[in-house]
């Protein structure tokens, strides 16, 4: 079985693909002051509730945003499983072309995220991933990551403006019925809801018309890809396992 770990800046997400198949995917959150014991105890203990024996876990792969835990994460796979994971970073095969001024500078997880997206929706695609920040990363017709754009995330928004203000409340991130809203918890969910809609929509309009191909399609990974995918027409399909199954492409790709 094979066990892929993606660190983001909010969220690490843990997936267990036994063949092709995906058997179990977890969510912790990131902490950088966690141990590899600690992050390694509470791992041991979601795969096994599942009923996946430790022994059956015989590949891991790896990819990071977050440089400070990658030694840490490293340690807890050697540690608990012995095995020694594959990181993704320069010099993996992918089987993407990357044209940009600096591909070391590309996240790895926009890299998973594009890998995914061309192999399971082929190209020309746009990955619009709603995570901490919310990036989009082009993928041409002939395969090539071009670049894309990266904007503030939705909960980053939100927290900024709580943060910033004195009587905001902490609200619940739903859609509102309208737009010209009555109190205070609907006005701001006008606020982030339609305005990342708006937002989202404008940039991949641009994105499209700069692209100059046909057949583009919009794919929406991330946690609120959901929500603002209900607002939009502009997204074709949302989905939710694109890193997971990305790391298990790259996964293939690597494991001789």
């Amino acid at each position: 079985m094979l066990l892929t770990i993606d660190i983001g800046n909010t969220n690490i997400k843990y997936g267990v693909f036994s063949g092709d198949e995906l058997i179990a995917s977890f969510r912790v959150t990131s902490k950088t002051s966690r141990t590899a014991d600690e992050y390694g105890s509470v791992l041991i203990n979601l795969i096994t509730n599942k009923g996946i024996k430790v022994a059956d876990i015989d590949g891991i792969i790896i990819s990071s945003v977050i440089p400070t835990l990658n030694y840490t994460m490293c340690h807890m796979c050697e540690y608990f499983f012995g095995i020694t994971p594959i990181m993704v970073g320069p010099g993996i095969k992918t089987g993407l072309n990357v044209n940009v001024e600096n591909a070391k500078e590309v996240g790895a997880d926009r890299i998973v995220n594009s890998v995914s997206a061309y192999k399971k929706y082929g190209a020309p695609v746009i990955v619009v991933d709603f995570g901490t920040a919310t990036t989009f990363n082009v993928i041409n017709g002939s395969g090539t990551f071009i670049g894309g754009v990266i904007a503030p995330g939705i909960k980053t928004s939100l927290e900024g403006l709580i943060n910033n203000t004195a009587q905001l409340p902490m609200i619940e991130l739903v859609s509102p019925k309208k737009i010209i809203a009555k109190n205070t918890e609907t006005n701001m969910q006008a606020g982030i809801i339609f305005g990342f809609a708006g937002l989202v929509e404008n940039i991949l309009n641009k994105i499209k018309r700069e692209l100059g191909e046909d057949g583009v399609k919009v794919v929406a990974t991330g946690g609120l890809g959901e929500i603002i995918s209900k607002e939009l027409k502009a997204i074709d399909v949302v989905d939710r396992r694109l890193t997971l199954d990305g790391l298990k492409i790259i996964y293939d790709l690597n494991k001789a």
